[in-house]
């Protein structure tokens, strides 16, 4: 069907090449063949500097919040740095401690006390304010034999005739005729508070046991404790009677002791 010629002219402009949608591939056509010629352009790369996004709760169980490592690796690390603290202290402050050394002198006659307390390094502990006195009783300012009677009597359960397990003392060391006495005290929040308190006890039990005008001859010396410490230990003392020592011929009236052979037969003749 043609169209007349009013119509054509009306839709002149659409017909044209260059505004009809094949315009442009017509154009790509025609400059193919020159762009193929020429060497192709470099493109410029842009980076991308936007931070990575990535999902937190899948890496939730692998990233420590707030740590860059576990518990336990920063427990030893600590342990080297303390390790590493003390080192530097004996390499350079312990060479120091030379210049506060004395000789060592054995106790005489003139210092019988034996002075005992504990210490846990600086660390406050309730066993560190105790303090203990240990001396055996013949090395102690007593005038007489009566004195030491009234000394282990007024003493009564602090008196013992073996030194205490604890004090360091030994029967070879001397002055253990007359047994031992002990006192301590804990009563006191510092140690040479309670040392004070156990050192005044002593010189007051050291008045009265010089002091003759009773002497108490006629009470013995109360062994109860000792006795109890040995039924406690039940090594064998607490056995039929045997509170100190294991009885032997020596412990039985000489009446009851047989008479030997020999000896025997020598009477037999001689009163024949």
């Amino acid at each position: 069907m043609a169209l007349s010629r009013p119509c054509r002219a009306a839709f002149a402009p659409v017909f044209r090449a260059k505004r009809f949608h094949t315009g442009p591939v017509l154009a790509a056509r025609q400059s193919a063949g020159t762009a193929v010629a020429a060497a192709p352009k470099a493109r410029r790369v842009v980076p991308n500097l936007e931070p990575l996004e990535y999902d937190e709760e899948a890496l939730a169980d692998q990233v420590r919040e707030g740590d860059d490592a576990p518990e336990p690796t920063h427990r030893y690390l600590q342990q080297q740095r303390e390790m590493l603290y003390y080192l530097r202290l004996i390499e350079h402050e312990m060479p120091k401690l030379v210049a506060y050394r004395r000789p060592f002198v054995p106790p005489n006659s003139s210092n019988p006390l034996v002075i005992r307390s504990i210490s846990y390094g600086g660390e406050p502990h309730p066993a560190a304010a105790k303090s203990t006195i240990v001396v055996p009783v013949a090395r102690l300012p007593l005038k007489n034999e009566q004195a030491i009677h009234k000394f282990k009597v007024l003493a009564g359960v602090r008196w013992s005739p073996e030194p205490p397990t604890d004090s360091g003392l030994t029967t070879e060391e001397g002055g253990a005729e007359h047994g031992y006495f002990k006192v301590s005290c804990e009563d006191f929040p510092k140690a040479p508070m309670n040392l004070k308190w156990a050192s005044d006890t002593l010189d007051r039990l050291l008045g009265a046991a010089n002091d003759l005008t009773e002497t108490f001859a006629d009470i013995p010396v109360d062994t109860r404790h000792i006795e109890a410490r040995t039924r406690k230990a039940k090594k064998g003392g607490h056995i039929y009677g045997r509170q100190t020592h294991r009885p032997t011929l020596s412990d039985f009236p000489k009446e009851w002791l047989p008479v030997p052979k020999p000896q025997a037969a020598a009477e037999a003749s001689a009163s024949a």
